[in-house]
């Protein structure tokens, strides 16, 4: 969560324990929705996919990762996705570009578009993630619902318990979310003590982490080779993979808002994302199939077999991957950017396996998705999160720590990678 959140948290007054215990039934209604909704959006996605990428290619007697049907596909999802933004009540929301995780508080009559436009591109190819719109429409329903039926809660305290119930239901575990609700208060005057102020977001993410866990028994550990015990030649290797992927991923943010303007002459949505979308299907025609989609089976799939892959081959991978997220985020696809940076950290850190037989690939993993995220969010807490969670081994977390600190320095007071209305970056 960013400064709204850190702004809505913040404000919930000091509470006596009476008071807390009456937010737990709230945040657990809060958490569960959250949870179900991003459930129930992931898995209509995943069988639009089924048909769009097996069963209508395999009718029609094509390759289903042919560059015809590749380019035919993202080309199309363009289409579905912009005649939503154009027609339906609300557009789906503002330009993607210009918001991040602190989503604001949407009208209601914008959600179902919003939510429609986020399957279509999940379903259709596009690099992109469902965090940054799922959080949106969790945020603007909750809002909606609760000053409804709790209209004496503090205003602020929905947004904030929606957003920490998002992350939490994103990643299995609460854990995200007192990261990033931490990282949002940290430097803040709050008015009470500190788990005063986290304890309704907090018990929202729990109660969401718990209920993706029971439906949908999510696994971010990527299962590669154990780490031993380091030396000093891995912790030269984490710190020089950490800061090189951090600097790759400023390439893209500092490239952001030009390729961003480039779209936006366009103005049409029915211009702007057919285009887009044929861009992507470009790049999935040098990249392969494996640089479609959010990439979260894709990065299993790498890891499975780190040697599957030449050094080329990763390279490759990952320069694509990462245009086709800077291309799909600034076109006006609805959608996130942390698990595409995910996926291009981990074949970065499989390159620098490949390249250097010493750096471990779980070592060169973890530090390629640290520096990306770095670069790519902004959020240091989820980026080492995420990168810890991969690899899995408290021996590469030490590691981690301290090659969070030259990358942090590379990549902090840069732009980030998103822009105002006027299309000048965020800093």
């Amino acid at each position: 969560m960013a400064q709204d959140t850190a702004q809505q948290a913040s404000a919930v007054p000091p509470t006596p324990a009476r008071a807390l215990l009456s937010l737990i039934l709230p945040a657990f209604l809060v958490g569960v929705g959250a949870s179900l909704l991003l459930l129930g959006v992931s898995a209509a996605a995943e069988e639009l996919q089924h048909v769009l990428w097996r069963n209508l290619p395999d009718a029609l007697g094509v390759g289903r990762y042919s560059v015809l049907w590749m380019l035919v596909m993202l080309t199309a999802t363009g289409v579905a996705v912009g005649l939503v933004v154009w027609k339906v009540p609300g557009h789906a929301g503002p330009d993607p570009a210009t918001t991040g995780l602190d989503a604001p508080v949407l009208p209601p009559a914008v959600l179902p578009g919003l939510v429609l436009a986020t399957a279509l591109m999940l379903a259709g190819g596009p690099s992109l993630g469902p965090e940054n719109p799922i959080i949106a429409v969790n945020v603007g329903l909750t809002f909606w619902l609760g000053r409804r039926l709790a209209p004496r809660m503090p205003r602020g305290l929905w947004p904030a318990m929606a957003e920490a119930a998002t992350i939490g239901a994103l990643f299995g575990t609460p854990v995200a979310a007192a990261l990033v609700i931490s990282e949002a208060l940290a430097g803040r005057q709050l008015r009470g003590a500190l788990w005063d102020n986290v304890f309704g977001p907090l018990a929202a993410a729990a109660a969401a982490a718990l209920t993706t866990t029971l439906v949908a028994r999510p696994a971010f550990d990527l299962g590669l080779p154990a780490f031993g015990q380091p030396d000093w030649g891995d912790l030269a290797a984490v710190l020089v993979v950490a800061s090189a992927a951090a600097l790759l991923g400023l390439t893209a943010v500092l490239a952001f808002p030009y390729v961003h303007g480039a779209f936006a002459r366009l103005r049409h949505p029915m211009v702007t994302l057919p285009a887009g979308g044929l861009v992507l299907g470009l790049l999935a025609a040098v990249g392969g199939h494996l640089t479609l989609f959010k990439g979260l089976d894709e990065i299993a799939e790498l890891a499975a077999d780190p040697a599957g892959w030449s050094a080329g081959e990763y390279a490759t991978m990952t320069v694509v991957k990462l245009a086709a997220l800077l291309v799909a985020a600034s076109c006006g696809f609805r959608g996130g950017r942390i698990f595409p940076a995910v996926f291009v950290g981990v074949t970065f850190g499989l390159c620098a396996h490949s390249l250097v037989d010493a750096v471990h690939p779980a070592l060169g993993v973890g530090a390629g998705v640290l520096g990306l995220l770095l670069a790519v969010t902004r959020q240091a807490w989820v980026s080492l999160f995420v990168a810890a969670v991969l690899v899995s081994s408290p021996a590469i977390l030490a590691l981690l720590c301290i090659a969070s600190l030259p990358a942090w320095l590379l990549v902090t007071g840069r732009p980030q990678m998103q822009v105002h209305e006027d299309g000048t970056p965020v800093r």
